[in-house]
């Protein structure tokens, strides 16, 4: 037969759509036409295939070869296309049998010598095969990202002879090996935090609901500290939001540790990363900090020391949880539902407020430093912390090795678990993700706190927003104390820290 098909997998964000290689033979002067929007990567597969068949010792056409790709208005891209057009050349010359074609997928770079190298996306592509009910055929580098995908017949070839032995049904190709679970080594624990009661507070309810966290300090006083402990208290990732992680990895070609693929990821990118590289975009697709963040946290240090312009590209996605990003050449939507946890100092010296220093900022450069977070990003962020410096009992207790007042991460874990897991149980989600009307419906007050929340509104100038973050983070204080309904005490608590310092009459 001089026509052949081959399935095959693009990569366009987060998604995996199927791609058909049709490869025709036919009699004219010997060429080789790669047709349906390939790009420069894709048009340099005719020479890496047509070495790659000769230096397999197979036979290579001396014919007019056409190939397809299609759905021709998908734009395509990389050397993930390299093994389906040789197996499609291969086919439509009669050296390969048609059988198992219709329903394997392939996937791989061919090297000059036949070999087969990783490529990326992988794992979007092995969710699609599954949903499909395809086979796949891989690339051996590729087997431990393939394999956190359960139930998907996955195969990996080293060579090009290696992946015609099993289509002919000489020698069967490995599988992949399924993912096991194995312990990961402890990391930093809260214990090591000394005094900082009321962050530590802050920090669990933060983990508890998925609320932002700004920590607000002067140098020194163990804000970085805090943070870098938050995914200590952070439950696993169950195996489906696992999975959204790693996909979001293998589209940014970072390596998937199949160790550490159910822990949050933790991004804390310098305060000199561009928007671009903070949210993504480029001439060709980059993942950005936010969506490697997704089901995660974000931690942004010095908070002022980043650009403006580069704070304002978060506003959209602290909102959606996701990221559109439309460039000429394409248009994407990757997840971004992360956390933020920010931490800034009060002045530019950092001793604003500071009782053991003397701030030596003027007022005009402490409005301009502070100026630089805008109103509506700093109206997102849920919690409000300040983070004072420890006091002489404290100090002096810096060298002391952890006392039974210092909680360790994995019993606030335990608390903060069984919290998101009765968030999941009442809504799906975490509380910080609730809707107008899913708050409306699971944080009702008793009458007179309704009351009292309708005078802080007023008192405090709440923005509407504002409004119903208090009641978000009051809803996440009662199911960490397992309450079922607010009560005035978790309202409390919750405008504190939201609005430190302030009083409500």
């Amino acid at each position: 037969m001089s026509l052949a098909v081959i399935l095959t997998r693009a990569n366009i964000g987060i998604e995996s759509p199927l791609v058909r290689v049709e490869a025709h033979l036919s009699n004219g002067l010997p060429c080789f036409t790669i047709v349906g929007l390939p790009e420069m990567a894709v048009r340099e597969s005719r020479e890496r295939v047509r070495s790659a068949i000769l230096n397999a010792r197979l036979e290579f056409p001396d014919k007019r070869i056409t190939l397809n790709l299609a759905p021709a208005e998908l734009p395509k891209s990389g050397g993930r296309y390299d093994l389906a057009i040789a197996v499609g050349i291969l086919a439509a010359s009669g050296q390969l049998p048609m059988a198992q074609l219709q329903s394997t997928e392939f996937l791989g770079e061919l090297a000059l010598s036949g070999e087969i190298r990783g490529v990326s996306a992988v794992l979007p592509a092995a969710l699609a095969a599954r949903q499909a009910g395809h086979a796949m055929i891989i690339p051996a580098d590729n087997s431990a990202e393939a394999g956190l995908v359960r139930d998907v017949d996955c195969r990996t070839a080293v060579h090009l002879l290696d992946v015609i032995g099993h289509l002919a049904g000489r020698t069967p190709l490995p599988g992949v090996s399924p993912h096991t679970h194995r312990p990961l080594p402890p990391g930093p624990d809260m214990q090591d935090i000394i005094g900082q009661q009321a962050a530590r507070r802050a920090l669990a309810i933060a983990a508890a609901g998925g609320h932002n966290l700004l920590m607000q300090g002067p140098p020194g006083t163990g804000k970085t500290m805090l943070a870098s402990r938050l995914g200590s208290i952070l439950p696993a990732l169950d195996e489906a939001r696992a999975l959204e992680v790693a996909a979001v990895r293998s589209i940014a070609n970072t390596p998937v540790d199949p160790a550490a693929w159910e822990v949050p990821p933790f991004r804390s990118p310098h305060h000199t990363a561009s928007a671009v590289a903070l949210v993504g975009g480029g001439n060709s697709l980059k993942v950005g900090e936010i969506s490697l963040a997704h089901n995660g946290v974000l931690f942004l240090d010095e908070l002022p020391e980043f650009s403006p312009k580069v704070l304002e590209v978060l506003r959209e996605p602290l909102e959606s949880g996701c990221i559109n990003i439309a460039r000429a050449s394409y248009q994407v939507r990757l997840p971004a539902r992360f956390q933020l946890i920010a931490a800034m100092n009060p002045c530019p010296c950092g001793s604003l407020g500071d009782p053991d220093k003397h701030c030596r900022c003027t007022p005009d450069r402490i409005r301009q430093y502070q100026g630089r977070v805008s109103g509506p990003l700093l109206d997102r962020i849920d919690l409000h912390i300040p983070v004072p410096r420890l006091r002489a009992s404290e100090k002096s207790r810096l060298l002391e090795s952890p006392g039974p007042s210092s909680e360790a991460s994995k019993t606030i874990r335990e608390r903060v678990t069984v919290s998101q897991q009765r968030q999941l149980r009442r809504a799906g989600k975490t509380n910080a993700w609730l809707d107008p009307g899913e708050i409306r419906r699971d944080c009702r007050l008793a009458g007179e706190d309704e009351d009292y929340l309708t005078r802080a509104m007023t008192q405090l100038q709440l923005s509407t927003r504002s409004f119903f973050r208090v009641l978000k983070i009051s809803r996440t204080i009662a199911d960490l104390e397992g309450a079922g309904q607010i009560e005035r005490q978790h309202l409390l608590e919750a405008i504190s820290l939201r609005f430190p310092g302030s009083r409500v009459e």
